[in-house]
């Protein structure tokens, strides 16, 4: 018997184990969002669903790609979650009868360049799905503003299976005829032509767009703010995430919207209205909460989510774009590093430099 090896210290403190492995973590996530992914699909109907499809076998064939490339297995990653889930969220913050090369260009994109190029999962200095969202806007500006109004599935002239995979396939015929703009886009445009935001957003034209029944012009992840929060409440009451990041990115984009409001109410937009609108919900619950790229501590959390939250702001408001967030969330995914080193707990019996204390 070997007694040097029952008898020795352990090297290392012993470590509890919750066994929630990242296949795990990525199935209760997707749970979460899947409601207010199934209520997008109603909504928006059988083009939505097509474009979802294909935005998610796009980012899984470009992980597959990658890994092959690089001459690793790639079931197991593919089976881990993180490449549906990083497809499952492009998809929702695209227009929803978005022509499907947009879908399949973004989603390659998100894995091979905003995931693999870094890695893989666990490497990746930004959110590869809002790295695909802000290449696709910027370099397909007209696409990625396309909304339309709802048309739920089940409605009268709704396009059934065979009509959505056409629209999806070759593009919506007369689209300038049944588009419509974002409140977002709306507000922006309507400044821009020096109009008195008071005058052109009426009180029923706001309840409209701030519904949280989500029948309203936008993304999928966009329109279903209730379900969207219901399904962030979930996560952080399952223990995925904590409440840090969306109470201070929610916090960070409504503080100086009520100031702004509260100076000049004809020229900003009020608290509410930015807080519900657009995919300040969606990023504050399932995209900036990202755990490769947001901060480790929970001060830090904080600080990173308040910067998200005054940067969408900010971007939103002076902006060249509408919809700040994806943007806000990459620069402050870059400061993500510094602020772990710089917002960090003391350790016991040293200062916060980790110099030792004086006995």
């Amino acid at each position: 018997m070997n007694t040097l090896a029952t008898t020795s210290p352990p090297i290392a403190s012993p470590h509890a184990h919750g066994g929630a492995g990242v296949s795990v973590v990525m199935l209760k996530v997707m749970a979460a969002l899947a409601p207010a992914t199934l209520y997008g699909f109603w909504l928006y109907g059988w083009p939505a669903i097509h474009l979802w499809f294909i935005t998610v076998f796009a980012a899984l064939l470009g992980e597959a790609f990658s890994l092959r490339l690089a001459g690793r297995r790639a079931r197991p990653v593919l089976l881990d979650g993180s490449a549906l889930l990083t497809g499952w969220l492009l998809a929702l913050s695209l227009p929803p009868w978005a022509p499907w090369w947009l879908g399949a260009v973004g989603g390659l994109f998100a894995t091979i360049v905003g995931k693999q190029v870094f890695g893989g999962i666990g490497q990746n200095l930004f959110n590869p799905a809002m790295v695909a969202r802000v290449a696709l806007l910027i370099s397909f500006p007209v696409a990625m503003t396309a909304w339309v109004a709802p048309l739920p599935l089940t409605a009268a002239g709704a396009p059934g299976f065979l009509d959505g995979l056409m629209i999806t396939l070759t593009g919506v015929p007369n689209l300038d005829a049944i588009s419509s703009a974002s409140l977002l886009g709306h507000a922006k445009a309507e400044l821009s032509r020096g109009v008195d935001l008071l005058q052109s957003l009426s009180a029923d034209h706001l309840g409209q767009y701030l519904s949280f029944t989500g029948a309203r012009p936008g993304s999928m992840g966009e329109t279903a703010g209730l379900l969207i929060a219901a399904g962030g409440i979930a996560m952080i009451a399952m223990g995925i995430i904590s409440w840090h990041i969306p109470l201070a990115m929610l916090a960070g984009i409504a503080i100086p919207a009520a100031i702004g409001h509260a100076v000049d109410p004809a020229r900003y937009l009020d608290a509410t209205t930015h807080v519900l609108s657009g995919a300040a919900l969606l990023g504050a619950f399932f995209i900036a909460t990202d755990y490769v790229t947001s901060p480790n501590t929970r001060a830090g959390q904080l600080v990173f989510g308040l910067g998200c939250g005054f940067l969408t702001y900010v971007i939103r408001t002076w902006g060249g774009y509408p919809e700040g967030v994806a943007f806000a969330v990459l620069l402050m995914n870059t400061l993500t590093p510094a602020i772990d080193r710089l917002v960090k707990p003391r350790i016991y019996g040293r200062n916060r430099k980790g110099a030792s204390l004086p006995l």
